[in-house]
């Protein structure tokens, strides 16, 4: 069923009734907007003008009554009865090289393997949303490829197809002059010839490339769902001509052809230094296509079933330092949640009146995850991963959902 969609990606409202019937009964999806380096708190969803750490911008109000987010997040700010904001994660890891695999792993307790992020969880766990598709599908700037090392101690097929600035895969074109009875030929050869190489060599970059291959096959037939062509132009505006709106566009395009889970990113929000002017020109390129996707998504009827989650890595310092610039700060920090299981207009955790710490009970990593988990349908803490004879907790054993944020 969903693979009959994938042609009809980015038509939106024209779908014919019984086509969005069936997306809007289709299996439940994720996209992860990953903001990395670490958003200011201050200057997006928890803005405190009368507190001393505050910066130049103004609080607004949001379609939540009593409830402000910063100026420069407008459309998010009309939005807001949509969407849920916890504003009390507390992750302690004020390090990049350590905090993006904690945050996007889950920081389960330490067991000695390397766990999958979330993505290559969630594809192990729930399968792909359409067998003929990847079920991980990673839009980064920078370069592409299949990139298995997400994947943990997972199988490398649980890795992410990465389009490096949204551009499809390399390989999904046939070369020319290669008709499709010697490509069935030279497939042939090529599978015999690995499982010789597979028969004395350690499997898994046999099937990471076998993955890949695999991928490319199935891709050839669903070249559609990369076809710019087929994004209306007023979407593209709508989103914004900036990467991150491209991106976010592009990932509502792979969402409803029934990409299981897709991640897009984000970077050079590490405001170390000159942050107001930083954020006035990266935060509004969240806003847009945040608040945009949220609500092409609740119009197709499919946000109750997709899952968003807009996150980085960490906050912002409440001190604003020598260079202008707010430095790491995991104390105290915010996430924005929507769609699947996630409570509509839910402001989430209560801090200190300056917002520097949490005042009560704060979020780690592990906390979310078993939400994430939740939400989707997955008995967080009971499924488990089998690794080498071993039963491995797909969450922090310590930590429970946050009842508050869920339905």
């Amino acid at each position: 069923m969903l693979g009959a969609l994938g042609g009809l990606a980015g038509f939106g409202s024209l779908l014919h009734p019984s086509i969005a019937k069936q997306i809007k009964e289709r299996q439940k999806q994720v996209c992860l907007i990953w903001l990395d380096g670490g958003i200011s708190q201050y200057e997006s969803w928890h803005p405190l003008p009368e507190s001393k750490f505050a910066g130049p911008f103004r609080s607004i109000k949001t379609s939540i009554p009593g409830i402000h987010f910063s100026e420069l997040m407008p459309n998010t700010a009309k939005i807001a009865h949509k969407i849920s904001v916890i504003r009390t994660m507390a992750t302690k890891d004020p390090n990049h090289s350590t905090g993006v695999p904690r945050m996007q792993r889950g920081d389960p307790l330490d067991r000695g393997v390397d766990y999958p992020y979330l993505g290559s969880a969630v594809a192990k766990l729930l399968g792909p949303a359409d067998p003929e598709l990847p079920p991980y599908v990673w839009i980064k700037p920078g370069n592409g490829g299949f990139i298995h090392r997400e994947a943990g101690f997972l199988d490398a097929r649980y890795g992410a197809l990465a389009l490096g600035d949204g551009r499809p895969p390399v390989h999904i074109h046939r070369p020319e002059g290669v008709s499709s009875e010697l490509d069935a030929a030279r497939n042939a050869l090529r599978q015999k010839a690995n499982e010789r190489f597979r028969a004395y060599r350690n499997t898994s970059d046999v099937n990471a490339y076998e993955t890949s291959y695999d991928m490319a096959r199935k891709l050839m037939a669903r070249k559609e769902i990369f076809d710019d062509e087929k994004l209306d132009p007023k979407d593209r505006e709508r989103y914004g001509l900036h990467p991150l709106g491209r991106h976010v566009l592009q990932a509502r395009q792979l969402l409803e052809a029934g990409v299981r889970f897709v991640k897009v990113n984000s970077y050079h929000w590490d405001t170390h230094g000159d942050n107001f002017n930083m954020s006035q020109r990266l935060v509004p390129q969240a806003d847009q296509p945040f608040a945009a996707l949220i609500n092409d998504l609740d119009d197709r009827g499919m946000l109750d079933n997709t899952l968003v989650v807009m996150m980085s890595e960490f906050g912002r310092t409440p001190l604003i330092n020598s260079r202008l610039g707010r430095d790491h700060w995991p104390d105290c920090w915010s996430i924005a949640l929507a769609g699947c299981g996630i409570k509509r207009g839910a402001i989430i955790g209560d801090t200190t009146k300056d917002g520097a710490f949490v005042n009560g009970e704060g979020y780690d990593v592990g906390h979310l995850f078993h939400t994430i988990f939740s939400v989707l349908g997955i008995q967080s803490h009971r499924q488990k991963y089998r690794h080498k004879g071993q039963k491995l907790a797909i969450a922090h054993d310590d930590c429970e959902p946050i009842k508050e944020v869920m339905l």
